[in-house]
């Protein structure tokens, strides 16, 4: 005898060796022997064999309508058998009955199984239901074979070009694209980043980088809606016009100028100085304590947190016309946050500060670009300097040397002046543009005497909010580790006791928030954050994750354009620098990488590459050690370690990327912030401030 039974959900037929009343002893077809329950057995039959029997009622399966089946059926719970009978004839052979049973268990729209050989038909509303869903599923799957054919052709289909870099930063894993897209890869053995560059669904890497980086961050768009508020500033003409010559300090292509020098004599003995910061918070306050459209413009900056910088990129965290409101430009009578310092002529020793909410008349904008070759530190010692604000710049510079010194003493050991840092130029839009590459030398006297300034304002404003019991935003390192709090602490990497950016309300939402602390202590009203205020917590937070964001995009994209330079000049062979490791700094451009196999070199070794190519979609350089040079470099023990860390993790997340195509993860970190933090910190290159040169881009 042989029985036909179900194990694991499928078919099998075999010959009973002996059997008992709860079982049988059976041998399969493969020689295999097993025990089956005989509960299990669902037909019992002499002949066919159990492999014919199989074989046979497979073939006979494929002949049976099942739309005809189902109306046959009993309406209620049948067994298989029973119908069997009735569709083929009492006399219905083993075959006949498998083969029924067959059609039935492979059928389960049609037929609900309620047991071992124990059917019900669908209710018709249910099985048309049924029968759409799994008509819609085959034109589906034939509409996702016709994509994978297309895109193996290297063609991409216009569905999946519109939405090309969501299908990778913000994928439906369940749409049809998605599937087409990652089905193909796997069949072409890449991955769907590369696919859809390659059959130009994704114009070049460069579009990548760049998209994604919006699509994640910008997802309306990086451009500002046409009816938002214009500001109005007549209501701050009433606002006292100081008595002072200011003049600015930034690159050419700088458009938020957010900050202003001034110097007047008071006495024979005492100068003062004025930093002047543009105050938008005056039209801007807290979640629009002035109305919808304030709380319409405050929403817009949180949400933006910070203007974000890279070669040929800039998006600004306020429109156009609030910038251009507020801006310090030549010529203007703008409303300011003032810090007075009046300083010792001799000694620059600091004799008091004053704060004030004025208007400044803006006298010049004076030029990175246009001066640095002009006023150098041997015309300042020398007193031949040949510029406007001669007189004021000689000044500012012994002053800010003075108090440099006076925070090295603190740090314990000297800043790192003098080497080149570098950015880049383009002439031309997107990918297309011809890239050069600017060099700037850190602690060049502009540069110093700005970014001094900017400190002992930061500083001298963290100092003032803590001791007047007003939380603020404040920055901190302690152990080399870079931290934002409402709490102030001492900043190591700077030397100052209380540091708390204010001096870039333009450009940052961090700085902004602590100018309303600040307008208000001028005032001598409540602060508008009291401490433990829940929303101060979130903007440190929200701010933390988007400028650390916009830092590794920067890092991308100057990566990006680092490689574009080099076949650009054709350059075949490069000096570097190693940093510790396996870890590079390649000569003459802001690029730091990873060279696997480099053998143990010290820190500061240079070395002679090679360049073999480059990836401009996983941002890599493919070099090989030429030759090992006898110099060493020792202001490599000078480059801060974040700035290191940034460019190393911004390198593993575009290969992220280039591998899977993941969403990316913003990094913490501050030494690689965005272009124009250099004013934050005593020059580019440490703590906030590894960035080129104000919107230098």
């Amino acid at each position: 005898m042989n029985i036909l039974f179900e194990e694991d959900g499928a078919f099998r037929a075999g010959s009973v060796l002996s059997s008992t009343d709860a079982s049988f002893q059976v041998e399969l077809p493969s020689g295999k022997r097993a025990k089956v329950k005989a509960a299990h057995a669902l037909l019992r039959f002499d002949a066919p064999s159990a492999a014919q029997l199989l074989e046979a009622a497979r073939a006979e399966e494929q002949t049976i309508d099942l739309d005809f089946l189902w109306e046959a059926a009993p309406q209620d719970e049948f067994e298989f058998g029973v119908l069997a009978r009735d569709y083929y004839g009492a006399g219905a052979t083993p075959v006949q009955q498998a083969a029924l049973l067959m059609r039935l268990h492979s059928a389960p729209v049609y037929f609900h199984r309620k047991g071992r050989g124990r059917y019900r038909p669908a209710p018709p509303e249910i099985l048309r239901a049924a029968l759409a869903a799994v008509e819609r599923k085959r034109r589906q799957e034939e509409l996702r074979q016709q994509y994978v054919d297309e895109l193996a052709g290297g063609r991409a289909p216009a569905t999946i070009a519109a939405q090309a870099i969501a299908l990778l930063v913000k994928p439906d894993k369940a749409s049809i694209e998605y599937k087409a897209v990652e089905q193909a890869a796997n069949e072409q053995r890449t991955t769907p980043l590369r696919l859809l560059i390659a059959t130009g669904a994704i114009a070049s890497p460069y579009r990548w980088h760049v998209d994604s980086f919006t699509a994640q961050h910008f997802p309306r768009g990086t451009g500002f809606a046409a009816d938002l508020p214009e500001p109005v500033v007549a209501g701050l003409a009433d606002l006292p016009l100081a008595d002072v010559t200011a003049f600015s300090i930034d690159d050419s292509a700088t458009s938020e100028i957010d900050d202003a020098l001034s110097v007047t004599a008071i006495d024979g003995a005492v100068m003062r100085v004025g930093i002047h910061i543009a105050a938008p918070a005056l039209l801007l306050p807290r979640g629009g304590a002035d109305g919808v459209e304030a709380d319409r413009m405050d929403a817009l900056a949180s949400q933006r947190m910070s203007t974000v910088y890279a070669p040929g990129l800039k998006y600004t965290m306020l429109p156009p016309a609030w910038i251009a409101a507020f801006s310090l430009d030549e010529g203007r009578e703008v409303p300011v946050l003032s810090l007075y310092v009046d300083v010792d002529r001799d000694t620059f020793a600091i004799r008091s500060t004053a704060s004030r909410i004025e208007r400044v008349r803006i006298a010049a904008n004076l030029r990175h670009d246009r001066l640095d070759t002009i006023v150098t530190d041997a015309a300042m010692s020398s007193g031949t300097l040949d510029a406007p604000f001669a007189t004021e710049l000689a000044f500012l510079w012994r002053f800010s040397r003075a108090l440099l010194a006076r925070r090295e003493a603190v740090r314990g050991r000297p800043e790192p002046l003098g080497r080149p840092d570098y950015s880049f130029e383009l002439d031309g839009a997107d990918e297309h543009a011809r890239v050069s590459v600017k060099t700037r030398l850190r602690g060049a006297p502009l540069d110093l005497l700005v970014a001094e300034l900017m400190i002992l304002a930061n500083s001298t404003w963290g100092k003032w909010l803590a001791e007047r019991g007003a939380p603020a935003v404040y920055r901190s390192q302690s152990l080399g580790r870079v931290r934002m709090s409402t709490s102030p602490a001492p900043h190591e990497g700077i030397g100052v006791s209380h540091y708390a950016w204010s001096t870039s309300p333009l450009r940052r939402y961090v700085d902004l928030v602590n100018q309303r602390q600040l307008i208000a202590a001028v005032r001598g009203a409540p602060a508008p954050y009291a401490a433990g205020d829940a929303d101060l917590f979130a903007i440190v937070s929200g701010f933390e994750a988007a400028y650390g964001a916009y830092a590794e995009f920067q890092q991308k994209m100057e990566r990006y354009w680092g490689l574009r330079w080099l076949r650009q000049e054709g350059v075949r062979s490069i000096g570097a620098t190693v940093i510790r490791g396996d870890v590079l700094r390649l000569a003459g451009l802001p690029f730091i990488t990873r060279l696997p196999g480099l053998p143990e070199l010290p820190r500061g070794q240079q070395i002679e590459l090679a360049i073999l190519g480059g990836d401009d979609v996983d941002l890599t350089l493919d070099a090989r050690v030429q030759r090992v040079l006898t110099t060493a470099e020792p202001a490599a023990a000078d480059i801060d370690e974040e700035v290191v860390e940034e460019a190393l993790a911004a390198e593993a997340d575009a290969q992220a990327d280039a591998n899977a195509a993941p969403a990316a993860t913003p990094v913490e970190g501050d030494a690689a912030a965005p272009n124009g933090a250099h004013k934050d910190a005593a020059s580019p290159g440490r703590e906030d401030a590894a960035a080129p040169p104000d919107d230098s881009q």
